[in-house]
């Protein structure tokens, strides 16, 4: 596939026979200025970006196709319909259970059905029109999966019954602590990655927003990405915001449903080795953006 570069025409001849002669130099050539100097360096240095970027998409490309056919070859081995399903027949009428067998009674099915409601409701009227106005301030990256940005109420319950259960808070106070009921993804060039954040981040503080939590993960062998976690002052409503290249948010789509079943804690050893593996492959063929692993974390670790 051809690759998109200025036409050589527009590029300094490197031959001096080539150059015009300048006047009251009796025919000799000058040397090369400081500038064209500058100009070929940067021409031929983003020639060579372009062609590793091409190259690394390339194998990117190769990567994500293995990746495919070996989750695949994962689900015949663990087929997800001989799960075993939670076992809802003697449950409370409006009562809640979610797959991994946590429990709901009513009263607090129904309190978090309307929690549910009044997040929905600050994503609607708040949260996003602000997102989108830091969007339009750069035409050069977008949000992407825009219309998955509100979790679905059985993961939301799930992560709050499991926040109730394990730190012993109330239904309120878990919702409070809901690091991810509404949620965002950046998209970026991969060569403009590292500044395009940092800009982004500036740009979501001066529309009001707080930042809590930022963890850059391009270092880790399980995961590639910068997330972190916002909170709305006016409303207290916290939402996650990821930052992602092409590439390590398609990584991340193909992966999810391995880190999904990771979280449920219901795999036996091997299981659990062969996704982390799985996980670990798909996540090495992920270019790291220059500068992407120089982004600080947020609190800054010891």
């Amino acid at each position: 596939m051809g690759i998109d570069r200025p036409d050589d025409a527009d590029v300094p001849s490197g031959n001096p026979d080539d150059r015009p002669s300048s006047s009251g130099n009796d025919g000799q050539h000058p040397a090369p200025s400081q500038a064209e100097t500058r100009y070929r360096e940067e021409y031929y240095s983003a020639r060579t970006q372009v062609a590793q970027q091409a190259t690394q998409a390339d194998t990117w490309t190769e990567t994500a196709g293995q990746a495919r056919w070996m989750w695949g070859e994962y689900q015949r081995r663990w087929p997800p319909e001989d799960r075993p399903p939670a076992d809802r027949s003697g449950d409370p009428r409006g009562s809640w259970r979610g797959d991994s067998g946590r429990f709901l009674p009513s009263t607090v099915n129904a309190e978090l059905e309307q929690e549910c409601d009044h997040i929905a409701d600050r994503e609607r009227e708040t949260v996003s029109p602000r997102l989108r106005e830091v969007e339009s301030c750069d035409q050069r990256r977008h949000l992407i999966g825009f219309e998955d940005r509100l979790k679905g109420r059985d993961r939301m319950k799930e992560k709050i019954a499991k926040s109730m259960d394990e730190k012993n808070l109330s239904p309120k106070e878990a919702v409070s602590l809901l690091p991810d009921a509404i949620r965002y993804t950046f998209q970026y060039d991969q060569a403009r990655y590292t500044e395009s954040v940092q800009a982004d981040i500036l740009r979501m503080k001066e529309q009001g927003f707080r930042l809590d939590i930022l963890r850059n993960s391009w270092s880790t062998d399980q995961y590639k990405g910068v997330n972190s976690q916002w909170i709305d002052p006016e409303s207290s409503q916290r939402f996650e915001l990821q930052f992602h290249t092409r590439i390590s948010f398609e990584a991340k789509q193909i992966t999810h449903s391995s880190y999904e079943r990771l979280r449920t804690l219901q795999t036996d050893p091997f299981e659990q080795m062969v996704l982390e593996a799985f996980q670990s492959k798909v996540a090495a063929a992920v270019p790291i953006p220059p500068g992407a692993t120089d982004i600080p974390d947020y609190p800054e670790g010891p």
